[in-house]
């Protein structure tokens, strides 16, 4: 018997419930009791000390060591139970027909080794000669766990019982999860008590007549800051309401049905001090996925009593067993929606079948007696236009939580959308499309005609918030102009001795500094192309070894070493910056734009895109080949400038480069890069924008 822990670390995702190993450590916790009270018969309640120590492990005190240790008077690790724990795929639980215990992979565990180096336990059970203490010493680093690891050992005395500690948390989880901060806001003794209650609470109820007087003990020492904390059987509330929903998903003459139970509490904020309120999707009795925000549509109203009063709603159901994940952190097995490409597949309830039912009665839940639907919609109405003949049409649903600005959003939002999923023109147009022969004379005409014809069926609403981004892109362009020109106040008006940040200004109206599009959405790179305006990720200054599309990283390790490397030959004062602005598409393209300050002559820094483009092709692992490049200033010396071209009817010059691996000297990519005047750059986007000015009739831009 062995367990493979590299391999199931391989085989087993991380959790993305940050608290995973307090709940892993507690179902089992929970588990082992009810083995023991089932085989014993004797009249005993769940007792649980939960530790958490915390020490700092730098001089600076800004990361911890952390240790966590769960002590139970559960079954003890017995000759089963010890099989079961060296077999990951286990389906020793299964076959134990205890009421409580439900379908378990063992697969747990595996997520104590995704968050810490050492892993030990000792444990007292009883034998068939007496007691017997079963210990696992800590060992760092473990590549796999045997029965010769455990260490056995006759015991006349200890109560019966398991004992899990957790120490030495991995450097990635310190970095990111388990940092200072959230130490001290997580694992304080009344944080954790809060937590369980939240993501136990289900099961304590369903355990009630079985834990007995149930007590788990919460102890914390957080570099000196201690605290304790009991949850016990007096703190678990009633439920307010408990009712069964059916949901239904109808395929053609095909039905099927899927049972579900909502369970609702509300409580008093008065004797229930909890952190937040709270929607979630159960499996076994526990929450997998929280869906709050769904219901709840700011952190407000998350966060505080709704008119003096937390409510968590709990929804259970076999489909939810059944459907979650093996790091029960979602229900991957549970499609969001029938998929339009199996129509031959089997039948199966989908998430959209589940919220057409779940919703309304979570909404009337949580919503207070005094709230009124008809106000927001009132007020959608006088400020925004949109009447509520619009929001039926749209199938845009108003609840507790929203406000008229978000109503309104969404029923435009849906609108659009159900133009484009209940007509049929998007289709014929793409035939008319490939139907259409550019040389003929009526070419244009026909095109013209293609898009007017769908461009009809939008409501005028939709119109107005196409009139309202070109006359953002217009006002966006003049800021540029200004800025261009050190014309905008902040340019103009300086303190004595402050130096002009013109390069920096202009940066922010393409991009904000030192920020990527996980941190804001929105961007004007539409200023050089409006293609960029679709590219999947943004960054600006962010070291590239951070940068990820999706959970991947787009660059070996050792990039930023190359990069400060060539911006220490660049310029001493810029060594700490990365390429002013970076996109990047999951297609292979990668698009770099470096600003210069004015003054500062492009001719000097023409090459610096070619080492860009170059180091990340060669450490991009083969991901990006594509390379588009501007470098954008004020000032030039033609005479430099070698095998650039003249960009035609504009103040530009262009040029493609081979991309070569350093050492091989292997074509891994191309370069196509441009050499832009700040005005030529506010002339081409006037330009373009001035087309959609005239289509709407709006007045002309004045320069």
């Amino acid at each position: 018997m062995t367990l493979d822990v590299r391999g199931s670390l391989k085989n087993t995702r991380k959790s993305k419930n940050r608290l995973v190993v307090v709940d892993e450590l507690l179902a089992n916790s929970i588990d082992a009791f009810l083995i023991r009270q089932a085989s014993s018969g004797d009249d005993l309640s769940l007792e649980i000390d939960f530790t958490v120590r915390a020490t700092t492990s730098n001089l600076l005190g800004d990361e911890y060591d952390l240790e966590i240790e769960c002590v139970d008077n559960g079954c003890g690790l017995g000759p089963d139970q010890l099989k079961a724990f060296l077999t990951k795929d286990t389906s020793y639980k299964d076959d134990l027909n205890i009421s409580g215990i439900g379908i378990c992979k063992g697969s747990g565990r595996v997520q104590y080794f995704h968050h810490f180096s050492s892993v030990s336990l000792s444990s007292v059970y009883l034998g068939e000669e007496g007691k017997v203490q079963a210990y696992l010493p800590p060992e760092e680093g473990r590549k796999a766990i045997e029965k010769t690891d455990f260490q056995f050992a006759s015991k006349d005395t200890g109560e019966i019982g398991t004992g899990v500690k957790l120490s030495g948390v991995l450097p990635k989880i310190s970095e990111t999860l388990f940092t200072v901060s959230n130490v001290n806001k997580w694992m304080q003794a009344e944080a954790l008590k809060q937590y369980v209650l939240f993501n136990l609470l289900q099961r304590f109820v369903s355990l009630k007549d079985v834990l007995g007087d149930f007590k788990i003990s919460f102890h914390t020492d957080l570099a000196g800051q201690k605290s304790d904390a009991v949850l016990q059987t007096a703190d678990i509330p009633g439920h307010t309401w408990a009712g069964p929903i059916e949901v239904r998903h109808v395929e053609g003459d095909d039905e099927i049905t899927a049972d579900l139970t909502i369970t609702h509490y509300k409580l008093d904020a008065k004797s229930y001090d909890l952190p937040r309120n709270i929607v979630g999707l159960c499996a076994k009795s526990a929450i997998a996925q929280d869906i709050t925000a769904r219901y709840l549509k700011s952190k407000k109203l998350v966060n505080n009593a709704i008119e003096g009063f937390f409510h968590i709603v709990l929804v259970e159901g076999q489909i939810l067993d059944e459907g979650v994940n093996e790091q029960r952190d979602g229900f991957e097995k549970i499609p969001e929606e029938t998929a339009d490409d199996d129509l031959f597949g089997e039948i199966q309830i989908n998430f959209e079948d589940i919220y057409s039912v779940l919703d309304q009665k979570v909404e009337d839940l949580l919503t207070p007696p005094d709230w009124s639907r008809d106000d927001i919609v009132a007020a959608v109405g006088v400020s925004y236009g949109v009447s509520e003949e619009m929001l039926t049409h749209s199938s845009t649903r108003v609840g507790f939580g929203d406000t008229p600005s978000s109503v309104a959003r969404r029923a435009l939002r849906n609108l659009q959308d159900k133009v484009v999923d209940e007509t049929e023109s998007l289709l014929a147009m793409k035939e008319a499309i490939s139907d259409l022969e550019p040389d003929s004379d009526d070419f244009r005409r026909k095109i013209n005609d293609l898009s007017w014809e769908f461009t009809a069926s939008l409501k005028t609403v939709d119109m107005a918030n196409l009139s309202q981004l070109v006359v953002r892109r217009s006002n966006l362009i003049d800021v540029l102009d200004l800025a261009v020109r050190e014309g905008l106040t902040v340019q103009t008006e300086l303190p004595d001795g402050q130096r002009r940040k013109n390069e920096a200004l202009i940066h922010n109206i393409f991009f904000p500094m030192r920020k990527d599009s996980t941190e804001v959405a929105d961007h004007d790179v539409w200023l050089l192309s409006e293609e960029y305006h679709y590219y999947d990720y943004i960054a600006s200054d962010k070291p590239l070894s951070q940068l990820k599309l999706g959970d991947e990283a787009m660059f070996e390790e050792g990039v930023d070493q190359e990069i400060n490397s060539l911006l220490d030959r660049i310029s001493e004062e810029n060594r700490s910056c990365r390429p002013d602005i970076a996109l990047f598409h999951e297609e292979g393209s990668v698009v770099i734009v470096e600003f210069k300050a004015p003054g500062v002559s492009l001719d000097e820094h023409d090459n610096d895109l070619i080492e860009y483009a170059n180091i990340l092709a060669a450490k991009s692992r083969g991901k990006f080949t594509r390379f588009y490049g501007y470098l954008i200033g004020d000032t030039v010396n033609t005479a430099r400038l070698g095998n650039y071209k003249p960009l035609p009817g504009a103040q530009g010059w262009f040029g493609t480069t081979d991309l070569r691996e350093p050492k091989t000297q292997y074509a891994i990519g191309q370069l196509y890069s441009e050499l832009l005047m700040y005005d030529d750059v506010v002339d081409r986007a006037r330009k373009r924008i001035e087309v959609y000015r005239e289509r709407l009739g709006l007045p002309p831009i004045i320069s």
